[in-house]
């Protein structure tokens, strides 16, 4: 199939992509499972004490368990004493079953977005970046002709290396390029932005 491609002075013409990448069959249902699965993923379960078992030090009793009158003890780790472990604390992320995402679902769940982005006029895509674009103030002007604010840019690696820096300063859009984005950042913004080169890349990656 062939979609627009536009130049920075305005003018377009068109691209031809792979059906299977941007006209793919929409799975709302598997989106929303790889969504659940990398949300759980990302969160944070830092917090962790030490069990008994953890705790360095001897085991053997504080004392002897007859004879003294006063109450049997383990060891000096167990959890009643100072400097013992902790019954019962956070154990970090032993605690929480590492949610699986095979290359599959990762990959139709993207491609089934991105044919969303497409059938709902919210993709773009541009001939690549030759010149190097230095002030924001001149990208904010792109930004503006081309209604890109809420956008996800995905660029190849020579045309990050010229905009990057002028753009990376303007609120509610994220760079990225073909190897650092989910699904999770497609959703997040309304619109997707390429270049020539960065689709033959995922179309590469992808096939």
């Amino acid at each position: 199939m062939k979609i627009d491609k536009l130049n920075l002075d305005g003018k377009k013409g068109s691209i031809e992509v792979l059906d299977k990448i941007f006209s793919a069959k929409i799975n709302n249902k598997l989106v929303s499972n790889v969504l659940y699965k990398t949300n759980a993923n990302y969160k944070g379960r830092h917090a962790k004490t030490k069990q008994q078992n953890e705790v360095s030090g001897p085991t053997s009793k504080i004392y002897a368990q007859k004879g003294t009158g006063n109450a049997r003890h383990a060891s000096r780790k167990a959890p009643i004493f100072v400097g013992g472990g902790i019954a019962h604390g956070p154990k970090g992320e032993l605690s929480y079953k590492k949610r699986k995402l095979n290359k599959s679902e990762k990959r139709n769940s993207i491609t089934s977005l991105i044919s969303e982005k497409n059938l709902n006029k919210n993709l773009l895509v541009f001939s690549d970046f030759n010149n190097e674009i230095k002030k924001t103030k001149d990208m904010s002007l792109i930004v503006k002709k081309f209604e890109l604010s809420n956008s996800l840019v995905i660029l190849d690696k020579e045309s990050k290396n010229k905009i990057e820096k002028s753009i990376r300063n303007i609120p509610n859009i994220k760079v990225t390029d073909i190897n650092h984005f989910s699904a999770f950042d497609i959703v997040k913004f309304k619109k997707i932005v390429f270049t020539e080169s960065s689709i033959k890349e995922l179309e590469k990656r992808y096939s």
